[in-house]
């Protein structure tokens, strides 16, 4: 019998895009956590979850003592994420024979407790064992953020339950973790709860401290909704930002810090403006950024919306989303493995795994579940779903958002209904492909999730360099593959986006002497077009492009060429039977067009297919086409693109008389009778990282 999600409760005319309303959010939430619970033998077993990838996530074996216990407590914390909220509804629920109220009243208890087997060591317990370095960081510190959340969702049930003095006992272990060090980012936001759990259940607590984290966390802001995390965008922004201050806003913010509470709430109702964008039309997560094992929790950033006293989200479209996204994952038979969510985006994946994660670590997509503490009659479960602006989209439209705070462009296509996402202001060491395939990929797209490095010379949707004999611009780079790790962000004008990609960049040496690309890119119908500049200054050297990567189940190849242009179409399915087409062209710029056949590089099939393009350069200074025009389209259909979907350029007009594009506009004539104007000139004033 397929192991998916089939919800007994569904109401389409509440809910014509999906079905789902809050009775099937909370089958939902018992389907995950019979499956946990499926694991876990009594109720004095912690949340350990049995192991299938152990060279990359912890603990390994020589680990110290307490990672072993952050395991622990990440199981225990993250589950209650989906089990507060049932707990809650359901106060009686048992599952395995051990009723969930019991079990985590129990193992909170001995999580905070010295001397107890399923204690997970305070803060500063932990210091001691690591060489008394006070500035040490802690896994714990995060989950400390999950457990007050949970106990919060389940008050009446758990925490009201406790004597007075073991609530003493759980906020000396909270303020131990709240008042000590922790990473200056995201994880000031665990702090903050921490304190305003405690002062919120009548502790005191440093106000100082509070408001140092609070400011802080006010001035990552960088416009649009989002916050900077580290140096990088991503999802965090809204899992933790977005969802965090909401919480603290009524914990404490409202009350105890209005002005920065009231930014919060401002923030959070800027991004309301385009995050539904970010979204395709079947209300799907796009795989991008770090810690995407997390998944859907990235829809937990509209119920901190609906948290804020002034939230100005739509909650049909929310609901919308967040159930679309639920369904993305939990109606694959790929999810689940050993009833518990995978360590990959769909099924196992490993090339997406990080090492501070553990088997637990997907459980925090349990933050999409906090939505169901909001009452039966709140607006986000009686609204009518509706899919917001793609409900009045023209035909060959495509809907596009810019935002220059964060760098992000998405697009959302109306004949597809797949979302496109580029980013820019990425920075990632020399050689971090992992780093890459998460944040530089050219474009991310909902329906064709980011694919590992296939083979040599070959990465989709990216470029990769190789420089074939002779000095490059590192030693050891000789006819090795070279990556782009930094992404530089200038903005779009007249419909083209302009960013610009440095490859093995690093400060050591001056930007002149690394190889760059400026790209250039705007929407099609079905995809985008891209019109790049290549900046080489060593030879011979050989370039590729790759599209997305083809999930190959039976896929039927058909190569094309007309107008002196050559393409490649893939028809195929994906692991659960859903059409996929990709069309890839190349034009101006590109000697040829081939494709590298994988396996286990693609997060959603054991085989794929990457078609890419390549390139050579092999004179110094030579006066060579620098502009690379190539076109990726998509869609989950099996009916043909049309010829001038396919070869969509009537022709391209270049400034030189050679027409090579080494200097002046380019100008690409559609055959709809649209152009497109390509100029790089100036952009070295603006690129923002």
């Amino acid at each position: 019998m397929v192991n998916i999600f089939q919800p007994e409760s569904t109401d389409f005319e509440l809910s014509p895009c999906t079905g789902l309303t809050r009775d099937s959010w909370i089958e939902a939430a018992e389907y995950l956590m019979s499956g946990i619970f499926g694991n876990i033998e009594n109720i004095e077993a912690p949340v350990v979850m049995p192991r299938y990838v152990t060279k990359i996530t912890y603990p390994h074996p020589d680990d110290p003592e307490w990672r072993f216990k952050a395991e622990m407590f990440e199981g225990l914390t993250r589950s209650l994420f989906i089990a507060a909220p049932l707990i809650h509804i359901k106060p009686d629920i048992v599952l395995n024979g051990i009723s969930l109220r019991e079990y985590y009243k129990k193992q909170v208890l001995y999580a905070v407790t010295p001397g107890e087997k399923n204690y997970v060591f305070n803060f500063s317990d932990m210091v001691k064992l690591n060489n008394n370095n006070t500035q040490s960081i802690f896994q714990q510190t995060v989950e400390t953020a999950a457990l007050v959340i949970g106990l919060w969702l389940c008050k009446e049930e758990i925490w009201d339950t406790y004597t007075r003095g073991e609530k003493d006992r759980i906020a000396d272990f909270l303020r131990d973790y709240a008042t000590s060090y922790t990473v200056p980012q995201n994880w000031r936001l665990f702090n903050m709860l921490d304190l305003a759990f405690l002062y919120m259940n009548g502790y005191e607590i440093d106000e100082d401290i509070m408001r140092d984290h609070a400011q802080v966390i006010l001035n990552y802001y960088v416009g649009d909704g989002w916050y900077r995390d580290g140096q990088s965008f991503d999802y965090y922004s809204c899992w933790a930002f977005n969802m965090y201050t909401a919480i603290w806003n009524n914990w404490y913010g409202y009350e105890k810090e209005p002005f920065i509470a009231s930014k919060y709430e401002e923030n959070s109702n800027e991004l309301m403006k385009t995050y539904p964008a970010f979204f395709d039309r079947d209300g799907f997560t796009n795989m991008w950024g770090r810690s995407c094992i997390y998944r859907n929790a990235a829809t937990s950033a509209f119920d901190g919306n609906l948290l804020m006293r002034n939230s100005t989200v739509d909650p049909g479209l929310a609901r919308r989303i967040c159930s679309g996204s639920l369904l993305q994952f939990l109606e694959r038979d790929d999810f689940l493995k050993n009833g518990i969510p995978t360590l990959g985006f769909y099924g196992p994946f490993s090339p997406l795994v990080q090492g501070y994660s553990c088997a637990e670590s997907p459980l925090w997509l349990g933050k999409a579940f906090l939505c169901l503490h909001l009452p039966p009659e709140h607006p986000f479960w009686t609204a009518k779903e509706n899919n917001g602006f793609w409900d009045s989209m023209k035909p060959g439209s495509t809907y596009v958002t810019v935002l220059d705070g964060p760098a992000l462009c998405t697009a959302g296509h109306a004949d597809s209904g797949i979302t496109e996402l580029r980013t820019g202001k990425v920075v990632k060491h020399r050689g971090d492909e992992h780093g890459t395939d998460n944040y530089s990929k050219l474009v991310f797209n909902s329906k064709f999730p980011w694919e590992a490095k296939p083979c040599n010379g070959v990465s989709a949707q990216e470029y990769v360099l190789r420089y074939q004999s002779g000095k490059c611009d590192t030693e050891d780079s000789d006819g090795k593959d070279i990556i782009a790790n930094v992404t530089f962000w200038h903005g779009q004008k007249d419909n083209v986006l302009y960013r610009r990609q440095f490859f093995d960049y690093d400060t050591d040496v001056e930007t002149h002497w690394r190889t760059a690309v400026n790209l250039a890119d705007f929407v099609v119908p079905y995809g985008i077009m891209r019109a790049d500049k290549i900046r080489l200054y060593s030879y011979p050297s050989r370039l590729s492009l790759g599209a997305y990567g083809f999930p190959d189940n039976g896929t039927e190849i058909r190569r094309l060429e007309k107008d002196g242009y050559k393409a490649v179409v893939l028809k195929g399915h994906d692991h659960t039977g859903r059409e996929k087409q990709m069309a890839f062209t190349v034009m101006d710029g590109w000697r040829d067009l081939e494709l590298a056949y994988s396996h286990g590089t693609n997060p959603d099939s054991v085989a794929s297919i990457v078609p890419y393009a390549v390139t050579e350069r092999t004179k110094l200074y030579a006066y060579e086409p620098y502009i690379l025009i190539s076109q990726v389209l998509t869609k989950e259909s099996l009916e043909d693109f049309s010829d001038d979907e396919i070869f969509p350029v009537l022709k391209v007009q270049y400034t030189d008389p050679q027409g090579m594009g080494g200097y002046g506009s380019v100008k690409i004539f559609l055959k709809n009778g649209e152009v497109r104007t390509v100029d790089f000139y100036g952009m070295e004033g603006n690129l923002q990282l």
